[in-house]
């Protein structure tokens, strides 16, 4: 049964016990907030985050790129805060696709519902992609070659489908082993690297700008703004499982808010570490290779570093990828069950209450999406446009939240999260940066 377009409704709604006999399109809430807190940091994933960004940005810059992380963190905040808003006064399963169908009507939620879900499933299939590299490296080691990478990337697949079909326990234990492999494994080894073998003072951090591909200065801060960005995405995952969370008004604002802080902090104190731990030709030289991060450690600390480092990347790459299954469902779920996509895409399990349908359906689409793996420049299109696509959503939302409270189509004041005038500043500002 479709829910109706009002955002309060779904807060008197009762609670539905796992294993009742439910109908199409009702969710069960059995998520706290530290359950959708590990969803949103898994799907940023600091480690993740680190690998996406360490090596292009002391390629394209040369150094001194932390300072534009932080502003970029800032930025990423103010558009955060934009979600939290929303979502304290709709907490509906679909996130940013639903609120666009509410504040504007069902033709530009059908439009932010074809951008989330396409981009969102883009950013399955390169999680899968290059998480199946980590997962052949641990499992077949130096004889990874003789299976093809999409291969690998097709058995990730299979173990964060299986993750999410079983039931929502066991989606929580292996986020749980995830997330506690990233921070504790992740922080212990940039501790280490920043009390034994740090080489440099603070001030190399803010050294070097320019003297990469960049050609100017200007231009190298730029670009150290646009790839940054890539570390500070999926924070919205947290509001696309509303349904799922209880008092989710009020929960679902502190995860969002909660999961991109813990990540950011994570990457800047790491990222900090491994900067200053080696010296800067060396670490031109490694960013230039595929895995600028592992052989870093393992000259630094050791190579006996090297496999218990590969272990904990591989876990935070697992628990990203089902978490990203998680995420990108769950707006395939909403869109059906307002029959953007078909009604099939709705149904629950009687047992579990989960959405196993649109789980398969958004695994089979990534699935898909693997055999681009099978050219390197189609690869590169796939990860740009699933990180384009994101910050297009950002746009759309805080778009259609500046225009909704421009025009007077939603009143803030009536959510949970009340930031009075300053909403308006803030609204402005994160449309303004997700543009850029």
């Amino acid at each position: 049964m479709p829910v109706e377009d009002t955002g309060n409704s779904l807060l008197t709604e009762k609670n539905s016990p796992a294993g009742s006999e439910t109908g199409t399109g009702q969710l069960c809430r059995s998520m706290s907030v530290w359950n959708c807190f590990m969803l949103g940091f898994s799907v940023v994933s600091p480690v993740v985050g680190l690998y996406a960004i360490f090596g292009v940005q002391n390629l394209v810059t040369g150094g001194g790129w932390i300072t534009a992380l932080i502003l970029c963190l800032f930025m990423q905040l103010m558009v955060a805060t934009v979600y939290a808003e929303l979502s304290s006064q709709f907490p509906i399963a679909g996130g940013a696709y639903k609120w666009s169908r509410q504040l504007v009507g069902p033709r530009t939620g059908q439009y932010a519902g074809a951008i989330y879900v396409s981009s969102t499933i883009a950013m399955l299939t390169t999680t899968a992609y290059t998480g199946g590299m980590w997962l052949s490296a641990i499992i077949a080691g130096e004889n990874m070659q003789e299976i093809p990478v999409v291969l690998w990337g097709f058995l990730f697949l299979l173990i964060c489908t299986a993750v999410n079909v079983v039931s929502q326990r066991v989606y929580k234990i292996i986020n749980l082993l995830g997330v506690s492999a990233e921070i504790l494994g992740s922080i212990c080894v940039a501790l280490v690297l920043f009390a034994f073998f740090r080489i440099y003072p603070v001030s190399e951090l803010f050294q070097h700008l320019g003297t990469g591909l960049a050609p100017t200065s200007l231009a190298a801060f730029l670009a150290a703004l646009a790839i940054a960005g890539w570390a500070f995405i999926g924070f919205d995952s947290c509001s696309t499982i509303a349904e799922e969370v209880c008092h989710p008004e009020r929960m679902i604002p502190r995860a969002i808010f909660l999961s991109l802080l813990a990540v950011g902090s994570v990457v800047l104190f790491n990222s900090s570490a491994l900067m200053l731990s080696i010296d800067h030709a060396t670490l031109i030289e490694a960013s230039a290779t595929t895995d600028p991060v592992s052989p870093i450690i393992a000259s630094t600390i050791g190579a006996w570093a090297a496999k218990p480092f590969l272990v904990i990347v591989v876990t935070a790459f697992l628990s990203c990828g089902s978490s990203v299954v998680n995420y990108a469902s769950r707006i395939v779920f909403s869109m059906a069950r307002e029959g953007n996509l078909p009604a099939f895409f709705s149904q629950v399990t009687k047992t579990t209450q989960l959405p196993r349908n649109a789980i398969g359906g958004t695994v089979f689409m990534a699935g898909l999406g693997l055999l681009f793996g099978l050219n390197d420049g189609a690869v590169a299109t796939i990860i740009a446009f699933g990180t384009g696509g994101l910050y297009a959503m950002f746009s759309m939302t805080t778009g259609v939240g500046l225009y909704a409270r421009i025009t007077g189509r939603w009143n803030p004041a009536l959510g949970s999260l009340r930031l009075g005038r300053w909403g308006l500043v803030i609204n402005g500002v994160a449309f303004a940066w997700a543009l850029f």
